[in-house]
């Protein structure tokens, strides 16, 4: 098993995929992308799912099967899970490895018990915006959950292992003094920062920091959106060092909450209907409904071929 690996935790839209590319441009780091597939099937109480089960749920994982990952049936299952991180791992060159997790990160733990923590936040002003350009919402007031969730299960994890082996950083932060942050992060894993890791850029989609971008919320969220979020996660964003807006608090009554409960539906259906198609749209539909596995099987890998296109 690696000892120590690192893993880079938080909310989704919360700038954890440009962090993972400026780690992975460092010449002696290597890092995974999206590595959910090792927790999502681990029980909160640390039960790993059977071995027969998981090959067959890896089998349609669209960000597992892009890896092109091995399986070696002859391992246990913490053994399988580290193999992946170790099939990208070269020793000669590397002296970190780590991966990003955004959900369920605290059953890390029961794989690598000597894990340690990167732990980035962003604004959930922005992060709620974000998600409703995903299609994981149709408004923020459920674009903010993903935010609560990560930050109250970091909460958790935090008090579970001991200071030295987990780090706080702030997107806004890493926007506007990637130097001084990456060479705050690269100290933490018993590293020097290298300058080949703002040159991400070279060879991917994504173009350097730009201090314009941050905070986006006040440009392109209405008063109405800033106070729904804020009501919703406020007490926990002003923990985490973020300032509310000036605007009057509200709060939703069951009413209104209902409503935003429809909007949000009809937006994600709308967004996978034009995405997949009518025909695609309810063969998924009637696959899960009727449990048929097979057929869902073959659904879902058509599902993927048309998210690689969009997803990043």
């Amino acid at each position: 098993m690696i000892r120590k690996p690192f893993f880079l935790v938080g909310a989704e839209r919360s700038g954890t995929t440009l962090l993972r590319l400026m780690l992975n441009h460092h010449p002696e780091i290597s890092w995974v992308q999206e590595f959910e597939y090792s927790v999502d099937l681990v029980t909160d109480n640390g039960q790993f799912p059977s071995l027969n089960a998981y090959y067959d749920w890896l089998e349609t994982h669209r960000i597992f099967q892009s890896m092109e990952f091995s399986i070696d049936k002859n391992l246990d299952y913490s053994e399988l899970v580290d193999s992946f991180l170790l099939q990208i791992y070269n020793p000669t060159e590397h002296k970190i490895i780590g991966a990003t997790v955004h959900r369920h990160f605290d059953r890390i733990l029961s794989i690598w018990n000597d894990a340690c923590f990167i732990h980035l936040i962003r604004d959930p002003r922005d992060v709620a915006r974000s998600c409703i350009g995903m299609g994981w919402s149709g408004n923020v007031w459920y674009g903010c959950d993903r935010w609560l969730e990560a930050e109250i299960l970091w909460d958790k994890l935090k008090n579970k292992i001991s200071p030295d082996r987990y780090i706080e950083i702030r997107y806004e932060d890493l926007i506007k003094d990637p130097v001084k942050i990456l060479t705050f992060v690269c100290n933490f894993m018993g590293l020097d920062y290298h300058e080949q890791m703002l040159n991400y850029d070279e060879n991917t989609t994504y173009s350097t920091p730009d201090p314009k971008l941050i905070q986006q919320w006040k440009k392109k969220l209405s008063d109405l959106e800033i106070q729904l979020v804020e009501s919703k996660v406020g007490f926990l964003l002003v923990d985490k060092g973020y300032e509310l807006s000036n605007l009057p608090s509200i709060n939703p009554d069951q009413f209104q909450r209902q409503q935003l409960k429809i909007e949000d539906w009809l937006y994600r259906v709308k967004f996978r209907l034009n995405r997949l198609g009518l025909s695609l749209f309810i063969a998924d539909f009637l696959s899960r409904k009727l449990g048929l596995n097979s057929w869902q099987k073959q659904i879902k890998l058509q599902i993927n071929e048309i998210e690689k296109k969009y997803l990043k």
